[in-house]
Order: structure tokens, then sequence, then C-alpha cells
């Protein structure tokens, strides 16, 4: 079973090596909106595209715990609709999910 890092709080740009950091060793991370500063779900600040790309280097799977995607614009909606099928970054709407799909990967 993969072993994943459960909750991380992400405050602003440089916390993202932080998590990569702590994530060592571990195949997975899953976050939820209250990890999240509100600045990583305005898509407009790039946070949350600096902290896709580096998961993306590393080779981490992240999962994305938002019960309500649509609660952030129609941009944010789109970007959780393209990541249905996207193999190491998914949204979930709940914790349940998230972790199911965790254990898979």
């Amino acid at each position: 079973m993969p072993k994943f890092l459960d909750r991380f709080s992400l405050r602003s740009a440089a916390d993202i090596p932080d998590l990569i950091g702590a994530a060592y060793g571990y195949d997975a991370v899953l976050l939820t909106a209250d990890d999240l500063a509100p600045e990583y779900l305005d898509l407009r600040t790039g946070l949350l595209g600096e902290l896709f790309q580096k998961v993306t280097n590393y080779r981490l799977s992240l999962a994305l715990v938002l019960p309500d995607a649509d609660a952030y614009g129609p941009r944010f909606s789109e970007l959780a609709l393209e990541h249905r099928s996207h193999p190491l970054i998914r949204f979930f709407g709940d914790e349940a999910a998230a972790r199911a799909w965790l254990a898979r990967v």
C-alpha cells in the first residue's frame, strides 16, 4: 500500500519546497481546502500551478479535497474537471474518495 503525507499547511510559495521535503519517503500527498491559503485557490496567483509543477517533477501523487470546486470560479471548475484522469493530480469532493484513490496509486 502506498504511503502518503496526510495534510500539510501551505500558506505561501515558500512552503512548497517544505512540502516536497516533508513528503520525502512518501508516494503521495493529501491536502484539503483547510491546508491551503486562499491564494492557492485563486488561479491568478499561479500558486496552484507552481504546486502542481513541483509535485509532478518529483513524481508525487496529489489528492486535493475540495467539497465544491465550483465555489472558486468557472476556470477552477474546468481545472478540476481536466484533472479527473490525471495520473498524478486529482480533485475530490470528499476525503474518503481521495484516500481510496491514494490507496491505489
